[in-house]
């Protein structure tokens, strides 16, 4: 099997996909900007062949790349990325080149936040009120029906990229004068804590692995406030967010791949769903996946893709967590400290790429324990300030 990998070595962690590609006897078949000679040693040891273009935002490029790949190689069984910046661009190949998958238009439908809607609604999944923003008077009436404040995002978009919380007449002018040219979505702002249902489908589209994070505070708050970033696996899925994320799932029929699907858990205890992501969580997430349940997701990934099945067993054996910090902040422990008391608990410390230092901070401590009471201690003592 050829398998067309877009951007192999970034994020830097996801050089695992492509290990758990080769694992399985596939051929990668990689595209990226770098020089070969610089890619990490096991990430060439998995590569079967690379491609390099100085752009992957020039699609003339990537397409003589993948010409060359289907001359060389012949049929190529797969285009992937788990990125979702790179979603269109899997699917413009997979046009043009009659590879399986999700086309243009299909990949469109499951990024806009107008389409997860309806497929939300056609399954009863509890959803805020919105509108795409067509004109001004469009987001005048959106905001006299519900009132202040809502909050507006690229109907198109990556995480909270380009949002807008709008909460006066002065929020609604900056709004106007600062949106970028594009599609806009307004919803209803809902208070809540965002918590996810993520997990793994088959190529037959049946779920065989489960996962669900919590956060501390949103990626919004993140850069709007400066804030340090904190989020944990759960160790227990709530009955009712399980219920209503696998129907939304079965609604997107996807097929061997990942989801990612958002909720807000409101204060009365009701669930709200935001939006879904068709492919793995971001950041460090599907590390702490691995280190919440002793398993291997990433190789996971790449038995399904292959055409088999989750293989190995697993529980809900730790809470996982995400603790990170930011340059610039005076914290009262320093690292040998927090090593120091948490060392046992610390699965990994990683320092992040700088363009995820905005939301994802500067350095990140991936830590686990079996009580959420410890998850917490180590957020407060890493993240406490002097």
């Amino acid at each position: 099997m050829n398998v067309i990998y877009l951007s192999p070595d970034f994020p830097p962690n996801f050089i695992e996909f492509v290990r758990g590609l080769a694992n399985r006897g596939i051929n990668v078949l990689g595209i990226a900007q770098d020089n070969y000679d610089n890619l990490p040693e096991n990430l060439k040891e998995s590569l079967a062949d690379y491609y390099r273009v100085d752009n992957l935002e020039d699609y003339d490029q990537v397409y003589r790349a993948a010409a060359w790949f289907c001359h060389k190689w012949g049929k190529i069984a797969k285009v992937e990325s788990n990125n979702e910046y790179w979603m269109m661009l899997e699917a413009k190949l997979r046009e043009d080149f009659n590879i399986p998958g999700d086309k243009i238009q299909d990949t469109m439908n499951l990024q806009k936040k107008s389409e997860m809607k309806k497929l939300f609604r056609s399954v009863g999944a509890p959803v805020a009120d919105g509108v795409i923003v067509a004109d001004r008077k469009t987001l005048d009436d959106f905001i006299k029906k519900h009132g202040y404040p809502v909050f507006a995002k690229p109907d198109r978009g990556v995480g909270a990229a380009g949002g807008f919380k709008i909460s006066n007449e002065d929020d609604v002018a900056n709004f106007w004068l600062k949106k970028p040219d594009c599609d806009y979505f307004v919803e209803e702002f809902v208070e809540g804590d965002l918590t996810t249902f993520d997990g793994l489908v088959n190529k037959d589209g049946e779920i065989e692995f489960t996962s669900s994070l919590c956060a501390f505070n949103s990626a919004f708050d993140l850069v709007a406030n400066n804030d340090d970033l904190s989020f944990y696996i759960n160790r227990n899925i709530p009955a009712d967010q399980e219920e209503i994320g696998r129907k939304c799932v079965k609604a997107f029929a996807l097929k061997a791949r990942f989801f990612h699907l958002e909720f807000l858990r409101k204060k009365d205890g009701s669930l709200i769903v935001m939006e879904m992501n068709c492919r793995a969580p971001g950041g460090y997430t599907v590390d702490l996946m691995n280190y919440a349940n002793d398993v291997n997701i990433f190789q996971e990934w790449a038995n399904m893709v292959s055409g088999n099945h989750f293989q190995e067993k697993f529980e809900r054996k730790y809470y996982s967590a995400h603790i990170s910090r930011k340059e610039g902040k005076n914290y009262l422990h320093d690292n040998d400290e927090i090593f120091a008391s948490f060392g046992d608990k610390i699965a990994s410390y990683q320092i992040l790429p700088p363009i995820f230092a905005d939301v994802m901070g500067n350095e990140a401590f991936l830590v686990r324990a079996p009580e959420l009471e410890q998850i917490k201690e180590m957020v407060s003592f890493i993240q406490k300030k002097a």
